[in-house]
């Protein structure tokens, strides 16, 4: 907690969002929560969770929108930004683990983005997928979201010169999966661990996609097109984010998930 706290008093959550990278996986996310809200009733009667909602990028934009939104944030500089923002968001802190103050069975669409991310080991993840499936209404829709582990190795270790001491450190297995530990913050995955959460979870796949797909990796040259050019980057990845031979490879996985009834 006072490390995540420290790093994220100071890591630029709002540039990174508003970037052209933060742009795709916001727009192609966005795409997909409209996909499974609810139809056919008024929008002030869907009630929308985001859990580790960060400084409100998400929450904000749907309460704009008229839906009934809740966010819960474990850091408290995230919090302020977000309540700062002067939205009909429902905010509050919290933990992933353990979202005592929200009843069973209460959301329709239950956003779950950022804990995964710096949640360590199986038993934390299991425990945090357990809880936005508690207060998800039956037949309601949940959507992950995961750090993958090839965006890790190929930019941290590779690109940005990390490799020799990851190997000497042993952060890595025989076949490059990432090792992270506490302090490391961030914990990357590949798509067999997001299947092995999902087999225990009770919940079932509606499908599962890359929202970011090479856009972080494209970072310089994003930033260099002209806004047609960026519209056309965009569009691209909107047909192409659903590929399953392109999925693990991009830098964020949205896997989406039905409470059976």
């Amino acid at each position: 907690m006072d490390e995540l706290e420290r790093y994220y008093n100071k890591f630029p959550e709002e540039k990174r969002l508003n970037s052209r990278r933060g742009q795709v996986e916001y727009r192609v996310s966005m795409k997909y929560i409209h996909e499974y809200i609810p139809a056919g009733i008024p929008k002030e009667k869907v009630k929308i969770l985001e859990i580790g909602a960060g400084t409100g990028r998400y929450s904000v934009a749907l309460a704009n929108e008229g839906y009934d939104v809740t966010a819960v944030e474990l850091v408290k500089y995230n919090l302020g930004i977000l309540k700062a923002k002067g939205s009909a968001v429902k905010a509050m802190q919290g933990n992933a683990l353990h979202l005592k103050k929200l009843p069973n069975d209460t959301f329709d669409v239950t956003l779950l983005f950022g804990p995964m991310y710096h949640l360590f080991g199986e038993k934390d993840k299991k425990q945090a997928l357990a809880e936005a499936k508690r207060v998800t209404k039956p037949d309601g829709v949940i959507l992950v979201a995961y750090c993958m582990n090839e965006y890790g190795v190929l930019t941290y270790a590779f690109k940005e010169g990390h490799i020799n001491e990851c190997v000497e450190e042993m952060r890595l297995t025989e076949d490059f999966h990432t090792i992270s530990q506490k302090e490391n913050l961030y914990d990357y995955v590949r798509i067999e661990d997001i299947d092995a959460l999902l087999e225990d979870s009770g919940l079932e796949r509606i499908k599962i996609l890359s929202p970011d797909g090479p856009a972080s990796y494209m970072r310089p040259f994003l930033n260099q097109m002209s806004d047609e050019e960026f519209e056309h980057f965009v569009a691209y990845q909107m047909a192409t984010c659903e590929r399953m031979d392109l999925i693990g490879a991009g830098a964020h996985t949205l896997d989406i998930l039905r409470k059976k009834c």
